[in-house]
């Protein structure tokens, strides 16, 4: 019984989850799209047709039949005056027509766009200040390494004042160019600098 405790538990192949079928079969599938399709042509056409109705419907109110037989020369030009005052009229309604189509498609996409800007935003929280020593940030950055107290300040470079006010007489004194270029040219004045180089 020890023996069988200790053994190792076969391993058993993982099963992969498959979609379960479905109660339908293909054919009646085939004939219920068949059937959504015609339907579906069915609808569009009385809709076109119902659009060729309103459209009549509405250039017939509109827009009454001409009669233009019989008429003399001056009624007809009354009745262009007449059409012509009619057109700009249409065109005007037209006009505004396509003005707040514009303006509400405009409309729409801005807050289109407001609507993905609010679905993808982010608040920060509120970041306090937390004032941190050197040997704090020091731990934190090299974890359990940093043990022993560093003292920054130790590492800086001591300057006395006798040295910058050396400094500051030395750039004061500025000689002749002339006589330092031709001190310096040719071999000899490669020399020198050479010298002086290596005797600091």
């Amino acid at each position: 019984m020890a023996d069988d405790d200790n053994a190792p538990m076969p391993i058993t192949p993982k099963v992969e989850h498959t979609k379960p079928k479905s109660k339908i079969s293909s054919s009646r599938k085939v004939s219920l799209k068949i059937l959504l399709l015609s339907r579906a042509l069915e609808e569009l056409e009385a809709e076109k047709q119902a659009r060729e109705e309103e459209k009549v419907r509405y250039l017939g109110g509109q827009l009454p039949p001409l009669q233009v037989s019989g008429l003399s020369l001056e009624e007809l030009q009354k009745l262009c005056k007449q059409l012509h005052t009619r057109i700009d009229q249409v065109d005007e309604e037209r006009y505004d027509c396509e003005a707040k189509v514009y303006k509400n498609g405009k409309d729409i996409h801005e807050l289109k766009l407001k609507v993905m800007d609010m679905g993808g935003k982010f608040k920060k929280p509120a970041l306090r200040k937390v004032r941190v020593s050197a040997e704090e940030m020091m731990r934190a950055l090299l974890g359990t390494k940093h043990k022993e107290h560093m003292d920054l300040r130790s590492n800086l470079k001591s300057v006395k004042k006798e040295d910058i006010k050396q400094e500051k007489e030395g750039n004061l004194e500025v000689g002749d160019w002339r006589k330092n270029v031709e001190a310096m040219s040719g071999m000899e004045g490669r020399k020198k600098m050479f010298d002086a180089g290596g005797g600091q």
